[in-house]
């Protein structure tokens, strides 16, 4: 089971960037699928999630009105798209799958994690 994240980057405040999350070994059309980031010495924290059908997200209040989950499962794919993004949103993303099928918040909900993609925002 293999989840990868990509996409991450250094730009400007104010940019854009999507991340995806592929799968391999694992089909996600049946787990809840949510996107999380770490800064430098803090915790991971839940940034988005989404359930198994796409039809049910939820944001961290940080993040709401600037950021977009979303999935493909005939692409086995979650994206997340950031857009006015500040400095600080930098941070290593990582995405995450759980077996409920929903948009859990916590971190030890989910059982399967990528291995995190890098953001970084510049002022």
């Amino acid at each position: 089971v293999q989840l990868q994240a990509s996409g991450g980057g250094l730009v400007q405040a104010g940019d854009s960037l999507r991340l995806s999350c592929a799968a391999s070994g694992l089909t996600l059309a049946t787990y809840g699928m949510g996107w999380f980031r770490q800064a430098p010495g803090k915790e991971r924290e839940f940034v988005a999630g989404i359930g198994w059908s796409g039809g049910s997200m939820a944001y961290a209040e940080s993040v709401k009105g600037r950021f977009t989950i979303s999935r493909d499962n005939a692409k086995n794919t979650v994206y997340l798209q950031m857009n006015s993004l500040k400095p600080e949103d930098t941070a290593v993303y990582y995405c995450a799958a759980n077996r409920y099928g929903s948009s859990r918040l916590k971190v030890d909900e989910y059982n399967y994690w990528g291995q995190g993609t890098q953001v970084t925002v510049s002022s």
